[in-house]
């Protein structure tokens, strides 16, 4: 006898999805956004198949919709997401993410010596590597990896 077993997941009315996210990084995205300190629905799965990614993980955010600087944010740890914007039940707008050329204010640096970590400075970043995600300071010149990548308190 063979049963058919269905997971449902409820499609939101309003809101974002957030996919192709590796799901080794769905947590930090989850950080990263703030997802943990928020009131409205959030779904998540994680290790998901993915043709693209092997594994992938995916959020759905219940009524948030999400500004540049915090796509910035997800592109630094999920490079080949895509967000889809939903609106009465229906994607009104898909977007991949892009790590731009330049990250202001976001990621501190990894130098504990530098000026952005000892003043009220601003950090500034520009990307030197995008596949494999590079930031050098702008202020002391260190290369910031994914791996040290570190986020401003939002």
């Amino acid at each position: 006898m063979v049963h058919n077993k269905e997971l449902k997941v409820s499609a939101i009315e309003n809101g974002t999805v957030i996919d192709h996210i590796p799901s080794d990084n769905l947590f930090k995205v989850i950080t990263i956004l703030g997802l943990d300190k928020i009131t409205t629905q959030v779904t998540f799965g994680a290790n998901l198949d993915s043709k693209k990614l092997g594994r992938k993980a995916i959020i759905k955010v219940s009524e948030v919709f999400f500004e540049d600087n915090e796509i910035n944010k997800i592109s630094l740890v999920a490079p080949h997401a895509r967000l889809n914007v939903i609106k009465n039940y229906e994607v009104v707008e898909k977007r991949d993410v892009t790590i731009p050329d330049t990250i202001v204010g976001i990621v501190k640096c990894f130098n504990p010596k530098c000026i952005t970590n000892n003043e009220a400075v601003t950090t500034h970043f520009k990307v030197v590597n995008k596949k494999e995600v590079a930031l050098r300071c702008h202020y002391c010149e260190k290369i910031t990896t994914q791996e040290e990548l570190r986020f401003e308190a939002s």
